[in-house]
C-alpha cells in the first residue's frame, strides 16, 4: 500500500495554487487542504478547473445535502467508549476535546466532499437512479484549527501497523490510500487502539463495508441531484486524470470514511 497518491503540499504550494489553498481553507472553514485537492493540483488545469466548479456548490446548496447524508446513513450499533475507560487510558479532558474537534472536522468535511465530487463525477460520467433530496436545515459551522498531520514514518512502528490495519476497515478491496483521519488520531494511540477494537466486529461481520456502499450510493444520489447546479470553467486536457482520481476519493476513502468516522463520533464521550 502506498500513502498517498502525487500531491503538493501547502507549503510548497505557490502561485495559483497556494491561491486557490488558502480560498479552499477560507471556504471550507478548515485549516488543512484535503489530500484530494493537492492531488489534483499535480494535474495541468485541473485544481483551477475543479475548484471553480466546486466552490459554488460549497457555498450553496451542498451543505444541505451533505446534512442529508449525515442523516440518512444508517449506522450499524457499536457500544459507547466510556469516559472512564478514555481517563483511564490517558485520554484527559484536554486531550478528548482535541479529539473531538478532529471527528467533528472529518464528520463535517468529508460529508461535503462526497456530494460535491460525486456531483462532478455526475455531470461528466451520468449513472441512473434517484435524485436524493437535501435537508431542510443545516447546522451553522465554524472554521476548525487542526494540529499538523503527522506523516506515517515519524510514527512509531506500531501505530503505523495500526493504522495500516484499520485502513482496510470497510474497504472490499485493497486500501490505496491511508485515511487522514487515522493519521490525525495517531497523536493518541490509546484511542486508536480502543476504537480498533470496538470497530474490529463490524468489520468481521460486513458491516463496515455496507456502511461503505450506502454511503457511495447515497453520494451519487445527491451527486445527480447537484449536477446541474454546476458551472464548470473549460475542461481540462487533464479531465479523464482529474475524474479518475476524484472517483478514487469518493468510492474509497471518502465514502469510507463518512460512515466510520460517523460511528467512532458517535461511540465518543462529549
Amino acid at each position: 500500500m502506498q500513502e498517498s497518491v502525487p500531491s503538493i503540499l501547502e507549503a510548497n504550494a505557490s502561485g495559483e495554487t497556494a491561491e486557490i489553498y488558502a480560498d479552499i481553507r477560507s471556504t471550507l472553514g478548515t485549516s488543512v487542504v484535503n489530500l484530494i485537492w493537492r492531488n489534483l493540483a499535480t494535474m495541468p488545469g485541473a485544481l483551477s478547473w475543479a475548484w471553480s466548479a466546486a466552490k459554488p456548490l460549497y457555498l450553496g446548496p451542498a451543505a444541505a445535502h451533505a446534512e442529508a447524508v449525515r442523516r440518512t446513513l444508517g449506522l450499524p450499533a457499536l457500544p459507547g467508549i466510556s469516559s472512564d475507560a478514555l481517563v483511564a487510558a490517558g485520554i484527559n479532558p484536554m486531550a478528548l476535546r482535541e479529539v473531538r474537534t478532529i471527528l467533528a472536522s472529518y464528520y463535517h468535511t468529508n460529508a461535503l466532499a462526497l456530494v460535491v465530487l460525486s456531483a462532478l463525477l455526475e455531470r461528466y460520467d451520468p449513472t441512473e437512479g434517484d435524485h436524493a433530496r437535501p435537508a431542510d436545515t443545516v447546522p451553522a459551522s465554524s472554521t476548525t484549527e487542526l494540529p499538523p498531520l503527522p506523516a506515517m514514518a515519524s510514527l512509531s512502528p506500531e501505530v503505523q501497523r495500526l493504522i495500516v490495519e484499520m485502513n482496510e476497515f470497510g474497504e472490499e478491496t485493497d486500501p490505496y490510500l491511508i485515511a487522514s483521519m487515522y493519521r490525525h488520531l495517531a497523536y493518541w494511540p490509546p484511542y486508536l487502539a480502543i476504537v480498533r477494537t470496538l470497530l474490529v466486529p463490524l468489520h468481521a461481520n460486513g458491516s463496515l463495508n455496507g456502511l461503505t456502499r450506502s454511503a457511495r450510493a447515497l453520494g451519487r444520489a445527491h451527486g445527480r441531484a447537484l449536477a446541474p447546479r454546476l458551472s464548470p470553467h473549460r475542461p481540462p486536457e487533464s479531465l479523464q486524470q482529474a475524474l479518475a482520481a476524484s472517483r478514487l476519493f469518493v468510492e474509497h476513502p471518502i465514502a469510507r470514511m463518512n460512515g466510520i468516522c460517523a460511528l467512532i463520533r458517535r461511540a465518543t464521550p462529549e
